[in-house]
């Protein structure tokens, strides 16, 4: 998981904005991301990344 990604509209820096369950991140949890530029939202999907990717 990325604490940062860029957006797609604007090219910015989305910051992560979900708070990290006790357990931790699981694959098909909402991970919400905020522009620092434009301000835009982006839901994504987390997906397990195997050891390599």
């Amino acid at each position: 998981m990325d604490e940062t990604i860029t957006c797609v509209d604007c090219g910015g820096t989305a910051h992560l904005i979900s708070y990290p369950p006790e357990e931790g991140f699981e694959p098909g949890d909402i991970l919400v991301y905020r522009c620092e530029d434009c301000l835009d939202r982006w839901d994504i999907v987390h997906e397990e990344h195997l050891p390599g990717e």
